[in-house]
């Protein structure tokens, strides 16, 4: 059961990071939920990639522990 719900939280963010990373790269002006960090474009994408990235890796463990374990 548990290992369901980090799944489903892994791939909201991943979810979250990539649509938030397509917006910025077509609109630069754009930040839509990291409009309020400061640091421009740089700072912005990166932190869309980076929670792309621990997006990926919590489902992708997640769903190897589940199928592991039973759950």
């Amino acid at each position: 059961m548990k290992y369901g719900f980090y799944q489903a939280l892994g791939m909201a963010l991943l979810v979250i990071g990539a649509q938030g990373a397509i917006r910025q790269l077509v609109d630069h002006d754009n930040a839509g939920l990291l409009g309020w960090l400061p640091g421009g474009f740089a700072v912005s994408i990166a932190v869309y990639v980076l929670a792309v990235v621990i997006g990926a890796v919590v489902a992708g463990r997640s769903h190897r522990a589940g199928k592991a374990t039973g759950d």
